[in-house]
């Protein structure tokens, strides 16, 4: 997959969203699409730098990604990319509020 301003640095998966993310997003007037490419290209936001780390070393060891993003109206929502299973594949991608997970 490429994205506009770069290349995904991995496979996605199933995209999936919470009913509270979608209506956050309705709420911004945003749609998920800037998210979810800055997520693939390895753009964490606004995690700390623990995180930040974790996800650069969950690249290569297969693990769980996690973004986090302000939208305009300051709403928090994480991007969460499940690990890989053995055979290297991410099942899926889930937009959510932190107070969903």
């Amino acid at each position: 997959m490429v994205m506009a301003t770069g290349e995904a640095k991995f496979a996605m998966g199933k995209l999936l969203a919470t009913p509270g993310a979608l209506k956050a997003l309705e709420e911004a007037g945003e749609t998920a699409l800037p998210l979810l490419g800055r997520h693939l290209r390895g753009d964490w936001g606004i995690v700390g730098a623990e995180d930040a780390k974790r996800n650069d070393e969950a690249l290569e060891s297969g693990a769980r990604l996690l973004s986090a993003y302000r939208l305009r109206n300051g709403t928090k929502l994480w991007v969460i990319t499940e690990a890989a299973d053995e055979n290297g594949n991410r099942a899926a991608t889930t937009i959510l509020l932190p107070e969903e997970y």
